[in-house]
């Protein structure tokens, strides 16, 4: 009970959380944070690598196409770029490092082993 000049007032009973239970709470959420960011870039760069070998299989595809379709092989990856009906988006590049794809003289992607 609780006097208030000289008048016995009622204890209210407040709603809320204690720091307690709030400090329990951030250390919760920091662990599972501890835990998830790491699988989370990590799956980032493996992602960068998949989108990496899925444009080399792409492009090796489209060179293959330039063949049967023109009958000779493309010069280099730009004239093979250059139709806009098979790379709408023009050249790609590589996801994981920015770099461009080249292809060598049995008209394949080279120089990217991720």
């Amino acid at each position: 009970m609780i006097y208030y000049k000289g008048k016995k007032m009622k204890y209210r009973s407040k709603k809320g959380f204690t720091l307690v239970e709030l400090l329990v709470v951030v250390l919760i959420l920091g662990a599972l944070a501890a835990i998830a960011i790491p699988r989370i870039s990590s799956s980032t760069v493996t992602a960068k690598r998949n989108a990496c070998f899925t444009n080399i299989d792409i492009i090796n595809s489209q060179t293959e196409m330039y063949y049967a379709n023109e009958g000779v092989w493309p010069t280099d990856a730009a004239a093979l770029f250059a139709d806009v009906n098979s790379f709408p988006e023009g050249a790609f590049t590589c996801p994981v490092d920015g770099s461009s794809y080249t292809l060598n003289a049995n008209h394949r992607i080279t120089g990217h082993s991720h």
